[in-house]
Order: C-alpha cells, then sequence, then structure tokens
C-alpha cells in the first residue's frame, strides 16, 4: 500500500462530535459515520492553498466548471456512465439536500416512503414538512439485505404518496441494491408516478469486489424522475466541509428542485468545493489503499464478531459500518451493554432496530483491536 491508515489519529482535543461524546470516559467512540483517517494528501494540500491565499469569498457554485468536470470524471471513472454537466446540483450536504427534495416534490399531507432501518434523518425527514412515513423493512437474506418490493409496491400505489428516499448502498445494513431489485424499483416509479431520491453517499465505499453500485440516474426509467445524491463527504472523510452534490437528469426536476432550496439551502462552502474536487481529480491512489484498508478492518471485526457469544453480524457488501446483531445477549438495553464494555457504537434505535447497534470500522486497525478485545 502507498499510503499508510495504521496510525491513530489523537481527536480528542479538536472539539471532535465523534469523540466528544465520550470524553473522560474509557468508551471508543465508534458511532457516527466519521473516519478516523487523515485526509489524502491533494485534499490537504488544497485546503493549506486557500487559507495561504488569505481571501475567503464567495464562489458560486454553478459558475464553479472545475468541480463540475471532476464529478463528471469521477462518476466515469467509478460508475461507467458519465452524466451531463447540466444535471448537477451542487448543495451543502446530503441531509439538506433529501429535505429540499421533500420540499420540492411533496405536499403536507402526503406520504414519504422510506425503508427500515435506515439513516435517523432519513426516518425523520417527514417530520420537516408535515408528511407521514411510511416505513418498509428491509429483509435479512443469505446473501444480504433486500428491499421488501411487494410492501414497496403496495404503498407507492396509494394516491398521496408522492416520493421515496432509498438509502443505497443501505445505512445501516451495509448492503447495495442488486440490478435486479432496483430495476423493479424503477419500474414501481414509473408506473405509480413516484419521484426517487436516491442517497448514494457511501457508494464509492463498495468493499465486496463482486457487488456494483448502479446509480438512478443511469437507469433509463429512472431519468425522469428522479434525483441522485451523491458526495465526497464519506468516502474521502471531509462531511464537516459541508459539501454534497445533486444529479438531476430531468430540467423540470431541476428547476422544482431550484426554486425549492432558493433562499433556505445555502451554496456549498469554498472549503468544500475545492475538497471535492481535490479528492474526485487528485486522490485516486490514496482511495485505492482506504478501500483496501477498510476491507481487512471489515474481514477481522466481522470474523471476531461472530465469535462472540450473543452477537451476530453479516458482511457488509458497502460502507465502513456493521450492524451488528445482538439479539442473542437477551438484554433491555443492547447500547448499555455495548458502553459497559467500553465500547460506544451508534445505538440500533436510532435506525429503527432496538436489537442492534451499529460498530463504525474506519479506525486503525489497533483500535479495532481494542474494540474486539473489550467486546469478547
Amino acid at each position: 500500500m502507498r499510503f499508510d491508515f495504521n496510525p491513530v489519529v489523537d481527536r480528542s482535543q479538536n472539539h471532535s462530535f465523534k469523540w466528544n461524546r465520550y470524553q473522560g470516559q474509557d468508551i471508543i467512540p465508534s458511532w457516527v459515520a466519521d473516519a478516523d483517517f487523515r485526509c489524502a494528501p491533494a485534499i490537504n494540500q488544497a485546503m493549506v492553498a486557500m487559507a495561504e491565499h488569505g481571501i475567503y469569498g464567495y464562489i458560486k457554485p454553478e459558475e464553479y466548471t472545475e468541480g463540475r468536470q471532476a464529478i463528471v470524471d469521477w462518476l466515469e471513472f467509478r460508475h461507467g456512465f458519465a452524466v451531463d454537466p447540466d444535471w448537477i446540483v451542487w448543495m451543502p450536504g446530503v441531509v439538506p439536500a433529501f429535505n429540499t427534495a421533500c420540499k420540492a416534490y411533496t405536499q403536507p399531507g402526503q406520504a414519504l416512503l422510506v425503508q427500515s432501518p435506515n439513516y435517523p434523518p432519513i426516518l425523520s425527514a417527514h417530520k420537516n414538512h408535515g408528511l407521514r412515513a411510511k416505513a418498509v423493512a428491509v429483509k435479512p437474506t443469505e446473501q444480504g439485505w433486500e428491499l421488501d418490493l411487494a410492501e414497496i409496491e403496495a404503498q407507492a400505489a396509494s394516491a398521496d404518496c408522492q416520493m421515496m428516499i432509498l438509502c443505497n448502498p443501505m445505512n445501516p445494513c451495509g448492503a447495495v441494491v442488486s440490478e435486479p431489485q432496483l430495476l423493479a424499483l424503477a419500474d414501481i416509479c414509473q408506473r405509480h408516478q413516484l419521484v426517487l431520491c436516491s442517497d448514494e453517499i457511501h457508494c464509492d465505499l463498495i468493499l465486496d469486489p463482486s457487488q456494483q453500485h448502479i446509480p438512478a440516474y443511469s437507469i433509463d426509467v429512472l431519468r425522469g424522475n428522479s434525483i441522485t445524491l451523491m458526495s465526497a463527504a464519506k468516502t474521502f472523510n471531509i462531511a464537516g466541509l459541508g459539501v454534497s452534490f445533486g444529479i438531476i437528469p430531468n430540467p423540470k426536476l431541476r428547476r422544482q428542485y431550484l426554486q425549492a432550496a432558493n433562499g433556505v439551502a445555502p451554496w456549498a462552502n469554498n472549503a468544500g468545493l475545492l475538497a471535492t474536487t481535490a479528492a474526485l481529480r487528485d486522490s485516486r491512489e490514496w482511495y485505492a489503499d482506504m478501500i483496501e484498508y477498510l476491507r481487512g478492518n471489515r474481514d477481522y471485526l466481522c470474523a471476531e464478531i461472530n465469535k462472540i457469544t450473543g452477537l451476530s453480524v453479516q458482511v457488509p457488501q458497502a460502507t465502513f459500518l456493521a450492524w451488528v446483531d445482538a439479539t442473542g445477549l437477551g438484554v433491555d438495553n443492547v447500547q448499555a451493554w455495548f458502553e459497559s464494555r467500553g465500547v460506544g457504537p451508534s445505538p440500533g434505535r436510532d435506525f429503527g432496530d432496538n436489537n442492534y447497534a451499529r460498530i463504525n470500522f474506519a479506525c486503525a486497525r489497533s483500535v479495532l483491536e481494542d474494540i474486539v478485545q473489550r467486546l469478547r
């Protein structure tokens, strides 16, 4: 490997959201999806150059052609599909992006279709817009977690259901939606005139070499009624810089989206724009090494978790998150059980299942080994 991800970086003194949670306690934070890796050198160099210039005036995202080209080239490199630069809409993060989609494509009183378990801000998005949530459980199978297409079909048929937020790859399950499932979902959306807002923030963290992420915008029948949300935030560890981008091929949907964002969602900030460009354009070797390191962490953690009585985990196909089933413990409070052993995962209840906990394995291997030893 050309880059070393083994050094343990002390984040306890820099106001880290992740590390502040257990400040002063002997608990290893392994919760929020925030890696403990230093960024790629090209990203750090871009930040230093911005600081040395010393002026932080406006950069209008729509006029930032360098960044748009970096996105176009990256999407062709990673997903084999070159988008039209006009399809790209910059936003200050994926959470404001899918909330803007709710504002653009739904009306108060209507229903919002989501899968469960799921990323907490997706599960709660309906509350921000006077909507009703229709949560459809994903199904665990021997191959991984799958969408319940029959239930999605039943819910989508309701006249009051206008939009679905899809999380693909799935957070917290780590599953990649297969091509047959995605094509079936596309057919459902087309027949029921459902706008699909596809949150694909983890799409470049595919750890299973046999899996291929398929972006929503690349499917013909979804091009007219979908918005695909992506970001370098998770993959390149720049979440604190507040930037994401949407791919909206349909001009009408794009206009509606921009109108909904106008005056509400701020521009993606300068640092985020520059960091995204440096990540997607200049950091491919770092990215390849990071994926290899995460794959090793995943394999180690899952093998060890499955040796612990009361715990089990399916090996995630993507993300740096392990969705750990603690049903076998027979305890009332799974989170308290983990914390009593000095490990602080994300509580499963936040994602919709009290019997689970989500462990972030984007950390130095030595820290992961400490986590495993504590759980033993």
